[in-house]
This record gives C-alpha cells, structure tokens and sequence, in this order.
C-alpha cells in the first residue's frame, strides 16, 4: 500500500492522509482537524471501497456557503493519486 499526505485548501481540515492498495482501494483514511463526527464517518464509509469510485460520489459536494468541503478535498486527493 502506498501512503498518501494531501493538504487541504478552503475547509477547517489541514490535510488527508490515506493509502491506496495495488487495487486501487481507499484504506486508513483520516483527516487532520475538520469537523470529528463528519471526517471519521466520511473515513468509516470510504474503507475499502475504489478510490475513483470515491472520488465520482464525493466531487463537488460543498460545506455551507464554501465552494468546497472535506469530502470534496478527499475527492480531489484521490483524483491527484489515482493519477499518479
């Protein structure tokens, strides 16, 4: 599994670390500052799931009035990942 630190921009969490198994799998997820509840659910829900899969559910969803939000960071990050 490779490990993965993505900074975040616009949101309350700093960055996303995670990793990413030879099968493109989402695992250990967790967001340093955000919201508690919100970031360790988002992390519970993506466990072991694709991480294009992630990324296509969670692109584009926003926080309030913010243009962005830490599901949509996680996409972001997977997206810059996956890619590489």
């Amino acid at each position: 599994m490779k490990q993965h630190t993505f900074e975040t921009q616009g949101t309350c969490s700093q960055a996303i670390e995670f990793e990413i198994d030879d099968e493109q799998r989402v695992h250990n997820v967790q967001f340093i500052g955000g919201c508690p509840g919100n970031t360790f659910g988002i992390a519970k829900m993506v466990e072991g799931m694709k991480a294009a899969d992630v990324a296509a559910k969670l692109k584009g969803i926003p926080c309030g009035t913010k243009r962005t939000s830490c599901p949509d960071q996680l996409a972001t990050a997977l997206e810059q990942a996956i890619s590489k």
